[in-house]
């Protein structure tokens, strides 16, 4: 009984594809079946837009960490 107990445990990591995940995999799918017929820069955008975002928000953590130093 403990050893499945830790077991269930172990295995609950919480990953995921995400929201980002998704929309760039069905927005690849829609491309390759020429259901939309746009460049491979938008098809991808979900991806570097949340990288963009996300470098976005360190920057401003980043800021504010040093004013408050000061």
């Amino acid at each position: 009984m403990k050893g499945e107990e830790k077991m269930s445990s172990e295995n609950n990591c919480g990953g995921g594809i995400g929201f980002t995940g998704l929309l760039t995999i069905v927005f690849v799918i829609l491309k390759l079946t020429k259901t939309i017929n746009w460049s491979w820069l938008w098809v991808l955008s979900p991806l570097w837009i949340s990288f963009i975002l996300a470098i976005f928000m360190i920057l401003i953590f980043i800021i504010i960490l040093q004013r408050i130093d000061k």
